[in-house]
């Protein structure tokens, strides 16, 4: 065992870790989750993109420990033949493949305007701050639905489908950069007067390697926090875009079109078209989570 692997095994987080029962089965969830993602195209049974690999004969089967399902489609099938297990496993793909880069999308442009509000102060902390003030007077969701929609339209139609995921990712990463800049802001303003950042400023160091170099680093703690719980919301926006019309396109469906899909069936016997890839997304948003929440408290130094 190396040093660093020492460190960090006998460190506080670890410790909190080990000592969490619901963070380990959270954390394994989301490594079954993620995995499993990554896997798709190995261990999936069927390509729900590929319709020439489906049978429609097998339509609309429902789980194998019901009267008439059938192996190998242990969470049955869809209107398409598709089984249900494959097309929840590429559907988290696309789910988490979007959130994950939003996510990252909307950590830098937090931390990017929250260090130059926080260390430029005047004129650029008014201006961005007062833009974040205004977009938290509407809910997230509806910013991203508003930012998806207007892109949609304005958008070729024959360029919609290929460029959905890209605007999803803008749409959601627009959405939620506000909690990073005014975390970012509120610690720059703490850092920036400790002795390290004046003795940077005094040997001559540029704005600019002082907020990169320097405080980027002592304020990357909370952002980590926030990142962790704003992608369960990534992906919950992006399930709720993908319902609601304006996500994927139905020939790549994520969990949220899986979802919109499923519910057309719901009334008329076919329940598990929509619960298995509603229980899928709820499994996953509530793993991720609760990974959130143990980080947090693991970082919180008043908690140790």
């Amino acid at each position: 065992m190396t040093s660093l692997t020492r460190r960090l095994s006998e460190s506080d987080v670890a410790a909190s870790f080990m000592a969490s029962p619901v963070t380990m089965l959270s954390a394994l969830v989301c490594v079954l989750f993620f995995s499993a993602a990554a896997l798709a195209p190995l261990i999936a049974l069927t390509n729900p993109y590929d319709l020439k690999t489906l049978d429609i004969l097998n339509s609309r089967m429902p789980p194998v420990w019901l009267a008439g399902g059938q192996w190998p489609f242990l969470l049955g099938t869809d209107d398409q033949g598709a089984d249900i297990l494959s097309s929840i496993l590429y559907g988290a793909r696309i789910s988490l493949v979007v959130g994950f880069s939003a996510t990252l999308f909307s950590v830098v442009i937090g931390v990017f305007l929250g260090l130059a509000a926080g260390y430029g102060g005047g004129v650029a902390d008014a201006l961005i701050m007062r833009l974040a003030d205004v977009q938290l007077t509407f809910p997230a969701i509806l910013m991203a639905l508003l930012i998806g929609g207007v892109a949609q339209s304005a958008l070729p139609a024959a360029s919609r489908g290929d460029l959905a995921v890209p605007v999803l990712v803008v749409a959601i990463g627009i959405s939620t950069w506000v909690q990073y800049a005014r975390t970012v802001r509120g610690l720059t303003l703490v850092e920036k007067g400790k002795d390290y950042v004046l003795a940077a400023r005094l040997i001559g160091r540029r704005p600019g390697f002082v907020m990169l170099g320097h405080i980027l680093p002592n304020v990357l703690g909370p952002v980590l926090v926030i990142a962790t719980i704003n992608l369960a919301f990534a992906v919950i926006t992006e399930a709720t875009l993908s319902f609601l019309g304006v996500g994927v396109p139905i020939t790549q469906p994520s969990l949220g079109m899986l979802i919109r899909f499923g519910n057309d069936y719901l009334l008329s016997g076919e329940w598990w078209i929509v619960v298995f890839p509603s229980l899928a997304l709820v499994i996953l948003a509530v793993a991720v989570n609760l990974m959130g929440d143990w980080l947090r408290d693991a970082l919180n130094p008043k908690l140790r």
